[in-house]
């Protein structure tokens, strides 16, 4: 028996969630629908613009851990936080979800991650990220026996933005190997695959990742194509498994020359998108480590998408357990 099903390794960020118009966005120049990194100044700029907002604990990897504990997974989280407010925040969010979190807090400067999330009337979501403090993840924060003890380990592709994360990444690949566990890993952004594609082709292909997801955009930028079919047979053929999310369409699950094709779950009104891949891989992954196939895998992923998408904010208000027994994937 494993303690953990999922543990998840991401930048640990609190999310300052806020509406806005399209004309918003284009006065104070942010890039529509991507995670735009922001330094501190601009950080204060832009949090003295915002309308009314909501705090909440995010992070794309700890969206994911959130999901799977949600689902009545086990779950386990490393990310680093500075020992400030938004700190103290982020941990008491992710432990009361039933996460296992035991990073230790780094000092308080820099401070804790925030991202300032602006929400546009389609749903939309516009991220601008100061890394702060999660930039301190390193190989020292790398919990050995948590790593062999969990099935699958999870890390976001934004952490190929600070240099040091890489090491923890490729030590929790080698422990998590030799200990007959897999590696999995979220492209994250279609940016961050701009900067990092041949970074992140090399993971796929040397066996350090085994499982990939990504969205469509994603899956056409890392292989510089506008032929969707052909970036399927590319990224089939570089993984043991890829999920790749299509937005209204559901998604679409290749193992090797294996394709199921999965419609989205039906949602009344489109919310607010943030986390809504985040949570896709929740119940992807959830549906994996229980041992059910690709196709349930990825209804269970579309179901807590569709969820998340219908509320402000990233992790579910509501349980997925329940939700997922009401739609008989459980």
């Amino acid at each position: 028996m494993t303690r953990f099903d999922v543990l998840t390794v991401g930048n640990a960020i609190v999310d300052i969630i806020a509406r806005c118009n399209d004309q918003f966005l284009i006065d104070n120049k942010i890039t529509k629908a991507a995670m735009n990194l922001i330094d501190a100044e601009r950080a204060e700029l832009l949090y003295s613009r915002m309308g009314p907002a909501l705090e909440a604990s995010g992070g794309s990897a700890g969206n994911t851990a959130a999901g799977v504990a949600n689902f009545g997974g086990k779950a386990a989280y490393f990310g680093k936080v500075a020992e400030d407010q938004l700190g103290e925040i982020f941990a008491h969010d992710i432990r009361a979800q039933g996460v296992h979190y035991q990073t230790r807090a780094k000092g308080t400067f820099p401070p804790t991650a925030r991202s300032m999330i602006f929400v546009t009337e389609d749903g939309e979501r516009s991220m601008n990220t100061y890394l702060g403090a999660c930039v301190e993840l390193g190989p020292e924060d790398v919990e050995e026996n948590v790593v062999a003890d969990a099935k699958v380990t999870y890390f976001e592709g934004y952490l190929w933005d600070p240099p040091r994360a890489k090491e923890a990444i490729r030590d929790c690949a080698r422990i998590a190997h030799a200990n007959g566990r897999e590696m999995s890993m979220t492209l994250s952004d279609s940016f961050c695959v701009g900067r990092y594609r041949d970074e992140f082709l090399d993971l796929m292909r040397s066996g350090t990742v085994d499982i990939v997801f990504a969205n469509r955009d994603e899956a056409l930028s890392l292989y510089e194509t506008d032929d969707f079919e052909k970036a399927l047979k590319l990224i089939a053929a570089d993984c043991k498994i890829a999920a790749v999310t299509t937005g209204k369409d559901g998604a679409v699950i290749v193992r090797g020359d294996e394709r199921y094709v999965v419609d989205a779950h039906p949602i009344e009104e489109r919310v607010d998108t943030t986390g809504a891949g985040d949570l896709f891989a929740a119940g992807f992954l959830f549906g994996y480590t229980q041992g059910r196939g690709l196709e349930d895998c990825a209804k269970l992923g579309n179901l807590a998408a569709a969820i998340v998408i219908e509320q402000i904010g990233p992790r579910p208000m509501r349980s997925l357990s329940e939700a997922a027994k009401q739609f008989g994937l459980l």
